[in-house]
């Protein structure tokens, strides 16, 4: 009687719970971009060198996704309340920590133990959604909700951190995230209701050594591409052994009698279709993310705040149309509304593309609001097809899944849209200037400084122009692996197919499988590809 009147209460008060969980990702996502606009601050105030600034953001992207898939393990065999309410307290611990820090060194260690946090509380929110959540129809559409959420801290993050440093000192961007979490444990401890895997097995110890360390490779390697050198034999020897590992972790999971993250999974064209479309979608929006914040400050001549109020209508249109692809996933399928989204990126970096050095703020925020928009129009549908292939004991490994794929793509956007930028950039200004930022800090000194600085932003935009051609290639390929990953269901599966990826087989309406397949079918063929 006392489990049915728990499970009663969860459900009443399903929405608020929610709010506590979408409260706690807005924190960590507002992190992963507040911090940008304070490197001016940190390079006066703590002399922080060029590499030390990249480390103070890399610091936190690099543990968080070395972390993710452990963290999703651990909450699905130890609760997931009790891994969000740790990774809250973490990440407020380091924030504390990074308010109160005098060197560099410090504040790095600080963004490391945010990064932590962060790892156990991103994967954690979304399988209790998943947990909370029963009806399919109101799963998609809070996932829906949790992807706005998830977009909107993108571009909050430098309004909020350019409001703060105008008024307050920079350690007011960590310490603001305390009030937040704090807000978040109190209320999470009534409203978020204990969950864990039905069943779940030891830890797989050895995996999660071995997926660390193969993420943590990985990630590092990517994120020092750029200034290596992609083909250098430092990048080349990283990534080799970033692999190896990797490949190590495939095959230590194929053996396991208790694996971390079942490879099975991966063998549901729905889950991994899913997967890789949530990948792009992050490498196109990171990327373009980057490119455009700079263009707005350096090209244009906005200042920190004003380019992050310039950024909202983008963020607006991914706010507005994630719920949107939530409910075109319910009644057309998942199909319709990522293939839609996808083209819509397409679109949005095709117009991106477009500019040249007199282009103004309007090309700009045209291009950002369509690629936004398609962004929002995919992700929650993904996001949500993703989490419905997925069996109940697998719910927080599904969503470290789902999250790694997330930051993978975040990661590669940066350092693929940069290295093509900077690598025109260079060619075109020679040594007349190292970066646009400094071309910008010469227009102020007596002298050419101005026609310095225009030659750069006309470089610049060249640069970004063809790097955001070779993120529009990538996307083309996305679209076309979605499209074939979410073909309707059919009544009976191909014999090349395998088993798991027939997960829906409604006669009637083929288009509104996803919405319509009672909860338990991922289980129920994943138990039988078991047998």
């Amino acid at each position: 009687m006392s489990r049915t009147l728990t499970e009663d209460r969860a459900y009443s008060r399903r929405w608020w719970t929610l709010g506590v969980l979408c409260l706690s990702l807005l924190v960590i996502v507002v992190d992963t971009t507040i911090v940008n606009v304070a490197l001016p601050t940190f390079a006066r105030d703590l002399h922080a060198s060029s590499s030390g600034l990249q480390w103070i953001v890399d610091a936190y992207t690099l543990t968080f996704a070395a972390l993710l898939l452990l963290a999703g393990a651990i909450a699905d065999r130890y609760g997931r309340q009790r891994a969000l309410a740790a990774g809250l307290a973490v990440f407020a611990a380091g924030s504390l920590a990074a308010a109160f820090t005098h060197t560099t060194t410090e504040l790095i260690a600080a963004r490391a133990a945010m990064g932590i946090g962060g790892a156990f509380i991103m994967p954690a929110t979304l399988s209790i959604i998943t947990a909370v959540f029963t009806d399919h129809a109101e799963r998609t559409k809070a996932i829906g909700l949790w992807s706005a959420v998830s977009g909107l801290g993108v571009a909050i993050g430098p309004v909020a951190g350019g409001w703060l440093l105008d008024h307050f000192n920079w350690d007011s961007i960590f310490l603001v995230n305390l009030p937040i979490v704090a807000v978040a444990l109190v209320a999470g401890y009534w409203l978020v209701p204990a969950s864990r895997a039905p069943g779940a097995g030891r830890l797989d110890l050895a995996g999660a050594v071995l997926s660390v360390a193969a993420f943590t490779g990985l990630t590092y390697t990517i994120i020092e591409a750029p200034s290596n050198g992609w083909l250098s034999a430092r990048t080349l020897g990283l990534g080799t052994l970033s692999v190896a590992l990797l490949a190590l972790f495939v095959a230590w999971e194929a053996r396991a009698e208790h694996p971390m993250l079942p490879l099975r999974l991966f063998r549901n064209p729905r889950f991994t279709g899913a997967g890789l479309s949530i990948t792009v979608l992050f490498f196109a929006l990171s990327g373009v993310t980057f490119l455009s914040s700079q263009i707005y400050q350096f090209v244009l001549g906005y200042s920190p705040l004003a380019a992050g109020v310039r950024a909202l209508p983008a963020a607006a249109a991914l706010a507005v149309f994630s719920p949107t692809g939530a409910a075109l996933a319910k009644r057309a399928g998942v199909r319709v509304p990522v293939t839609l989204g996808l083209a819509a990126v397409i679109a949005g970096l095709l117009i991106f593309a477009q500019a040249s050095a007199s282009s103004g703020y309007g090309h700009y925020v045209l291009a950002m609001v369509v690629v936004s928009a398609g962004i929002g129009l995919a992700m929650s549908a993904a996001t949500s097809a993703s989490m419905r292939e997925l069996p109940a004991a697998l719910a927080g490994v599904g969503s470290a899944v789902n999250d790694t794929t997330r930051n993978m793509g975040s990661v590669l956007g940066v350092a693929v849209f940069g290295s093509i930028t900077a690598s025109v950039f260079a060619s075109r200004m020679g040594s007349s200037a190292g970066s646009l930022s400094a071309a910008a800090a010469a227009a102020h000194r007596p002298g050419s400084g101005a026609d310095v600085l225009h030659t750069a932003a006309s470089a610049f935009v060249t640069g970004a122009d063809r790097a955001v051609l070779a993120g529009l290639i990538v996307v083309a390929a996305g679209l076309v692996v979605a499209f074939r990953a979410f073909r309707p269901a059919r009544v009976t599966a191909p014999a090349e197919v395998p088993a798991e990826a027939v997960v829906e087989a409604p006669t009637v309406a083929p288009a509104e499988a996803v919405a319509e397949a009672p909860a338990e079918t991922p289980a129920r063929v994943l138990e039988a590809a078991r047998g």
